[in-house]
Order: structure tokens, then sequence, then C-alpha cells
């Protein structure tokens, strides 16, 4: 199939290259993102490939589908920057990734926890200087704190099971709770119930309607002071002016964020020679207690391939018109 291919960085290419030896379609690549200007470039097109933050409105949409567009492929596994109902009013399927690594959202979660724990980047460039005081530098023992998940799915899972491995007490919030969790000794709570006890919070759901700002004024009033927060899954599920307040009153005691609500204008770009307009983004790197990473949670080798291959996968059954394993369709409403 022909395929375009936005958003679409070094690394994208790589592994897309890769994986396409054995699948044989024919890609285009393009490092814009899909817009209303590169929507043009999708002329004689049987499929497009987009990434997380590429916005696929009902007015792109149908821009698409006049172009005889017929398949959105998706190399994440978010697909909130789809209208999925206008997708299918066109006839145009789409599909995305699920799974690509649990493993490595973990593990950056846990990075960046160790992270602004024990200050090991602010060590690291005091010793660059030959600064090597401990002073400012003390951190806290994560044995014996009570960690607090959000969104008990395959990374939510895999994440608690981690941090039982370093002596934790992990209490959860889903609306689906996991019944083998509960017996490997997770105790489920409401959201006030697990914002009161603790010690670390991390974000493991979805960006649905019902979790859009679940971090909100109120939901962080109900956190103990001095918190650490974590999120590594959907800038929209903080509203970032709470946050910036429960960073000032100290009720957040430490922040990490691999993710941001207005991200799409900033990261995955060299913004190194301009001036950012984003005033919210620029007040949360003054604070010396916040961690930002550039939605790089995800980013491994293992990830990169497991994305590739079944991105490819998916355009390899629509073309055979066989049954789609990782289709999204519209929700039914009642």
């Amino acid at each position: 199939m022909e395929v375009a291919i936005f958003s679409t960085k070094p690394y994208d290419k790589q592994f897309l290259q890769e994986a396409n030896q054995k699948f044989g379609h024919k890609l285009h690549f393009f490092e814009d993102s899909l817009t209303d200007e590169t929507v043009v470039f999708t002329q004689h097109i049987d499929a497009i490939c987009v990434f997380v933050n590429d916005r696929i409105g009902a007015d792109l949409i149908d821009k698409l589908a006049k172009n005889d567009v017929k398949l959105i492929a998706l190399r994440c596994a978010g697909f909130n920057n789809v209208d999925i109902e206008a997708a299918a009013q066109h006839g145009i399927k789409v599909v995305r990734v699920p799974a690509y690594s649990p493993y490595a959202v973990a593990e950056h979660t846990l990075a960046m926890i160790l992270t602004l724990n024990r200050k090991t980047h602010r060590a690291f460039n005091r010793v660059r200087e030959s600064n090597f005081s401990l002073n400012g530098l003390i951190g806290f023992d994560v044995h014996g704190k009570t960690v607090g998940v959000i969104g008990t799915g395959r990374i939510g899972a895999i994440f608690c099971n981690v941090m039982q491995g370093l002596g934790c007490k992990v209490v959860a919030y889903d609306p689906y709770p996991s019944e083998e969790l509960k017996n490997q000794g997770i105790e489920y709570k409401s959201l006030p119930e697990l914002y009161k006890v603790a010690d670390i919070i991390t974000l493991k759901c979805p960006l649905v309607p019902e979790t859009y700002h679940i971090i909100n004024d109120e939901a962080i009033k109900q956190m103990k002071k001095g918190v650490m927060l974590i999120n590594t899954s959907r800038g929209g599920l903080i509203d970032t002016e709470a946050l910036v307040k429960g960073l000032k009153s100290g009720i957040i005691g430490y922040l990490g964020i691999d993710v941001y609500e207005q991200e799409e204008d900033i990261f995955y770009k060299d913004l190194s020679d301009v001036i950012i307009k984003d005033d919210l983004i620029m007040r949360l790197i003054t604070f010396p207690n916040v961690l930002i990473t550039s939605h790089q949670a995800f980013f491994t080798d293992t990830a990169m391939r497991n994305i590739s291959d079944t991105t490819l996968g998916n355009i390899t059954q629509f073309e055979n018109n066989e049954s789609l394993s990782n289709e999204v369709k519209p929700v039914k409403k009642n």
C-alpha cells in the first residue's frame, strides 16, 4: 500500500524501514505533522500513519476522505487526538498500537521518581562544575512509602509490581479493579482515599472525557503536603494551572511529567533558538523540584520495533481485507 507517514524523525524512519522489509509497503516520510496545509500530500495515498500529537479533527478527516484515504494508522496507543466518529462516517478505518512496551513506560516512571528524590540531575550538573557539595541534595527512602497508582491496565499493573519490589505499599484506583493485583496485595481505594494516603502518585490511565483534568485544584487540595506527582500518560489528565498553584503552595513537593497538555507545539522539536510562548511550561521549568522529559517514556529500541511491526501489520491486515485486530471504533451511545 501507499502510506504517507507524518511527524517522522530519523529514528521513526529507521525502525519503520527495517520493519517494512517483511511487509513491502511503499512508505512516504514527512517530517511535518498532518495539518490542513500538509494534507495535500495524501493525494493518491491509501493510508496515513500519524503519531500522538497529530490532531485529526472532523475537518481534516473530510479532506482525507476527499483524497480517498481509506485508513488512519496510529503508531501509538492513545487515540484521543482522532475524531473516531467522523472517520467512521466517512468510511475511514482507524487502527492503533495498543501495546508496545509497557515495561518502558513503567521503568521511565521509576527513573523520574528516583531522579527527583535523589536529585541526581542536579548532582550531575554540580560535579561537572567541580562542586562536590551535598547541600540541598538530601532525599528519602522510597522503601516503605505509599505509592498511589491511578489506572491499573498493563502499564499500571507492571508499575505496581515494580514498586512492590522496592518495598512500597501500593494503593490503586481504577473503575475496573484487577483481581490479580488484589491477590498480590494491591489495595484499591477511591480517589479521595488515595490522595489522602499516598506519598507518591502516578497517572497510568488513558485520556477520555471522564479523566480529563482528573488532577485539578480539588484533587490537589486532598493530597498530602509534599506529595510527589508523576505523569507519564497523557498531558490532559492534569490541569496545568492547578499544578502551578499546587507547587507554589507546597502541596506538590516533587513533580515529574513526561507529557504536557499543550505539548504538540513544543515536544519533539528543537526550540533552543526560539522564544517559547507557552507561559505555563516555562513557569514549570523554573521550579527546582520539577523534572520534565519530552514524551520519551515509551522510547526504547524494544518499543520502537514493536510499534513499527504492529503499525505495518495493521496496514497489511487492512490491505488483505482481514479482520483488524487493533481497530478503534466509535463508542456506541445508549
